[in-house]
Formats: C-alpha cells, structure tokens, sequence
C-alpha cells in the first residue's frame, strides 16, 4: 500500500469519515451481536463536534480522493488514547491499520510518554497487531454484555521487530 497518504481529517471529510467508520465496524458489531456499539451510532454532528475538539487529532489514510481508513487520538497531557482505528471492508488484512496505527507517533506532542488503546476482548486480529506493535494488555472494563481490553504502550520503547523467515 504505498500509494497510501495520511494526513489529519478535517470537518470536510466529516461525511465520508463516518461512513468509512460505520462501514470497518459492522463486522465488530457482528461479532459482538450488538448493532449499538459507539462508532455505529455516533450522529454526524456529534463526528463533526469531535473533529472540532482541540485535544483530538483524527487521521485518515486516502488512496487517490478515497478515504479508506482513519484512527482518533485523544491528548490527555502525558497520555494519548487511541480509538476508532477503522479500515474499510474491502481493504482490511492489508496493513492500512498498522500504517494508521504508526503513523499516530508523528503526530503526537513531545510530551506524550504513553499510548493507551482498547478493543473488543474477542478482536483476536486488533489483539495481534497491538500486541506486534508494543502493545501490552494492561486490563479488561466489563461494559455491558462487552468486555474491553485496554492496552497500553510506552513510548521510548523500541519497536518490536518483525520476525524474519
């Protein structure tokens, strides 16, 4: 995916940022058999009032004038707490979400020491890739009939390297 360019969302994409979302997490939804999970129901003035919150960086990968993937950072002084990492249907298993997902430490404030992020306890595939990318299991927040893990990176930290072979 080279021809991939990522770059912050502003309120003009607002439209196609929550259709790339509501697209990536029909299958979360699916898994967990819960039509009413955040990234499904939020309005799109409530995505544009979240765009607009000068402690949240949301960035989006375009292939050509096509949004196909974006992740939300929310600032909290030495801590940012990633969510809403969302490809699209057509495109996962592909690596956009790992190119998403490193592409957040370019945008982060020097003083960030820590990267937080949670996910469905059974998103076996999300658990992998965090887990490659330095990602540890910290705790699991029971939310209803959902549990989420929520894992946590330090920055500082070498990546982990790629298994060769």
């Amino acid at each position: 995916m080279d021809d991939v360019r990522i770059d912050v969302v502003d309120d003009d994409a607002a439209g196609e940022l929550l259709t790339v979302r509501r697209a990536a997490f029909v299958t979360e939804a699916q898994l967990y058999g819960d039509p009413s999970i955040p990234a499904l129901t939020q309005t799109l003035e409530e995505l544009r009032a979240d765009l607009q919150r000068p402690e949240v960086v949301t960035l989006g990968a375009w292939i050509g004038t096509r949004l196909v993937g974006s992740i939300r950072v929310e600032l909290e002084g030495e801590r940012a707490n990633l969510g809403r990492l969302a490809v699209v249907p057509d495109l996962q298993g592909q690596g956009l979400g790992t190119q998403l997902l490193m592409s957040v430490l370019e945008y982060l404030p020097e003083q960030t020491k820590e990267v937080w992020v949670f996910t469905g306890q059974d998103s076996k595939q999300n658990l992998s890739m965090y887990a490659k990318h330095g990602y540890e299991h910290q705790y699991d927040q029971h939310t209803g009939d959902l549990t989420y893990a929520y894992l946590r990176r330090i920055l500082g930290e070498e990546e982990p390297a790629e298994p060769q072979g």
